[in-house]
């Protein structure tokens, strides 16, 4: 297995994040993984994004200007990136945010309200959640189980309270997809 996954989305929408929990999931079962991460100036409102590239092989590059599959949270970061994504590939879009493109028919589009869900389980800070869980459920780079282990090595000890709401929102995503 080869995947390279670019995550968008604003800062504060919790980006990084899921790209370093599917990194330690990936780690965790056996595989090779990069996690690069790209930040905007500002720490909150900025761009957001990091690419992941999960491997059965030896990873030669952290960079991809043609990735598998783009999991967009934000309608300007899935506008600058969509047309990278490589034909056939899968792009996915939190539509609570954003609107699924129209000019990508050779590639699979999955649009979920991410943050409409993530209220409905609490809090709408969870929709990157809500898309981790639609995309491993469809790409099963990684089980979810892995994932959720995961989350309490990746997530700093103050967020550790935010876990059974994560836990539902990846659950939730997978479910809908």
């Amino acid at each position: 297995m080869h995947q390279e996954i670019r995550i968008a989305g604003m800062g504060g929408q919790g980006i990084m994040i899921i790209g370093q929990l599917l990194a330690h999931a990936t780690v965790l079962e056996g595989s090779n993984v990069v996690w690069f991460p790209t930040y905007g100036p500002e720490t909150r409102g900025g761009t957001a994004e990091c690419t992941v590239i999960v491997s059965s092989e030896e990873i030669g590059s952290p960079v991809s200007s043609s990735p598998h599959a783009l999991i967009a949270l934000d309608q300007l970061l899935l506008d600058k990136f969509a047309q990278s994504v490589r034909r056939e590939g899968l792009i996915m879009v939190n539509s609570s945010l954003a609107k699924a493109p129209d000019y990508r028919d050779d590639c699979q589009i999955v649009a979920l309200p991410a943050n409409d869900i993530a209220e409905e389980l609490g809090s709408s800070k969870a929709a990157n959640m809500v898309m981790l869980g639609a995309y491993v459920q469809i790409v099963k780079p990684v089980s979810l189980d892995s994932i959720i282990e995961c989350m309490t090595e990746v997530l700093p000890p103050h967020n550790h309270r935010f876990i059974p709401l994560n836990k539902a929102a990846l659950e939730k995503g997978a479910q809908l997809v």
